[in-house]
């Protein structure tokens, strides 16, 4: 009896000890696997700045492994440190991560730069690339500091314009430096762009004239089918191998305001079926040779 109870008893100390060896065993694992990235130390600095200001980074326990840093705008550094300009002002959310697992977080202030040197770096222009000949054009000033604005288009050697938010046409085409004034900016801001002839520069002004009307027109007339569920293939071919040069991607703009491919836009008039076409006017490359802008008038039926 004796010897039965104690084996039974020697029976219970062993699975006590198997259990506990067990559990300091993962409790090791654990320890080994996941306590380093506790371990690690991080700086950050500074956590609020201004635009412009160079932020600093950095891993300071050199642990092994492929580090990554991301700062919150899209852009990344690797390694131990690293360094970052922010060009907007906001808050970001700056992250470390070794081997691809996240080690640490940090949130960043941003502010507006004090500076009225860096006041430059606040107005920009928001304006198109390239344009027609006549066409009305949107130019705008991009601050939330100037309040006194000046525009040179560059097409009369004079100021333009007085207001941050201005529609203006060449009649001209050509190249084109448009500067920008404000009483926020040491020098002016500058925006290139590029103005295409509506018509070809022919010797007879009013054949040239009457040709393009036609152009204009056979457009026009095309468009029109398509939108009316004529033959897609028949009158989209038509127009991209006569006058795109088999560029489906020429820029398209509906009523002065809607941007699209050429190939988009006719798609959207297969299946919608409603517009009615009241003009065409298109925009040659400088070689006059191939149409790659449409600017298109219309209505929904």
């Amino acid at each position: 009896m004796n010897y039965k109870r104690q084996n039974k008893d020697q029976l219970i100390l062993l699975v006590a000890v198997t259990i506990i060896l067990l559990l300091m065993g993962i409790y090791f694992f654990q320890k080994k696997v996941y306590a380093p990235f506790s371990d690690v130390k991080v700086r950050v600095y500074p956590t609020v700045l201004e635009v412009g200001d160079t932020l600093e980074v950095s891993e300071i326990t050199s642990m092994p492994g492929l580090k990554r840093w991301e700062f919150g705008d899209g852009s990344l550094a690797m390694g131990d440190r690293g360094s970052h300009c922010y060009k907007k002002p906001g808050f970001y959310q700056v992250s470390f991560a070794i081997n691809e697992a996240l080690v640490y977080t940090a949130s960043v202030e941003v502010k507006p730069s004090s500076k009225k040197d860096n006041a430059d770096y606040f107005t920009t222009i928001e304006a198109p690339s390239q344009a027609m000949q006549n066409e009305y054009l949107i130019f705008r000033a991009n601050t939330d500091r100037a309040s006194l604005f000046s525009w040179k288009f560059g097409e009369t050697g004079n100021i333009d314009a007085k207001e941050p938010f201005v529609i203006y046409s060449y009649q001209e085409p050509g190249d084109y430096e448009v500067l920008l004034y404000t009483d926020e900016t040491a020098y002016p801001v500058v925006h290139n762009i590029t103005i295409l002839p509506s018509y070809k520069n022919l010797t007879e002004e009013l054949n040239v004239e009457e040709q393009y009307k036609a152009i204009d027109h056979d457009f026009k007339e095309h468009l029109q089918q398509i939108a009316l569920g004529a033959s897609f293939n028949e009158h989209y071919n038509y127009l991209v191998k006569k006058y795109l040069c088999g560029n489906e991607n020429a820029f398209v703009t509906v009523n002065s305001a809607k941007k699209n491919s050429f190939y988009f836009y006719c798609m959207g008039l297969r299946f919608d079926r409603k517009a009615v076409i009241q003009s065409v006017k298109v925009g040659f490359d400088e070689e006059v040779r191939c149409v790659v802008k449409i600017a298109v008038e219309q209505i929904l039926n």
